[in-house]
């Protein structure tokens, strides 16, 4: 197992957009889905999603706030497999928009036409407890 600090994999993860955010659900299911940071990657352990009030995944945070993202990374070098990242985090609901402000990037307009000023907005922040990685033959574990 590799000793990777946590700014190390930050920086690894610069380039990652997506995710895929997974929750459990009223039935005990697990559920994922894409979910874009908007280039908000200066890791430091917290995760920003912005998403509608009334989606599955917030009422699935509401009654549960453990959840998991998956990230992977371009491919590396000689074609071999980009660093892959799955994290064990606890989701908390904004509904600030000061803090909407500080993670918007103009791009969500697309999704949410009245910018942070649109009803029923939620960032989703999740902070990370565990983050397991595989770099190659090379990984590791962080926990925060």
């Amino acid at each position: 197992m590799s000793a990777m600090t946590l700014p190390e994999l930050a920086k690894k993860m610069g380039d990652i957009d997506f995710a895929m955010l997974m929750t459990r659900t009223e039935g005990g299911e697990i559920a994922g889905r894409p979910m874009s940071n908007n280039k908000d990657v200066a890791y430091d352990g917290d995760s920003f999603y912005f998403t509608q009030e009334e989606s599955r995944m917030v009422g699935d945070i509401v009654r549960e706030a453990r959840v998991a993202l998956s990230f992977q990374g371009n491919k590396g070098l000689l074609g071999k497999p980009g660093i892959m990242i799955a994290v064990e985090g606890r989701a908390e609901l904004i509904r600030d928009k000061e803090q909407f402000k500080k993670h918007w990037v103009p791009d969500l307009e697309r999704w949410f036409e009245k910018g942070v000023d649109t009803p029923g907005l939620v960032l989703i922040k999740v902070h990370a407890t565990r983050i397991h990685y595989w770099d190659g033959e090379d990984e590791g574990e962080i926990v925060t």
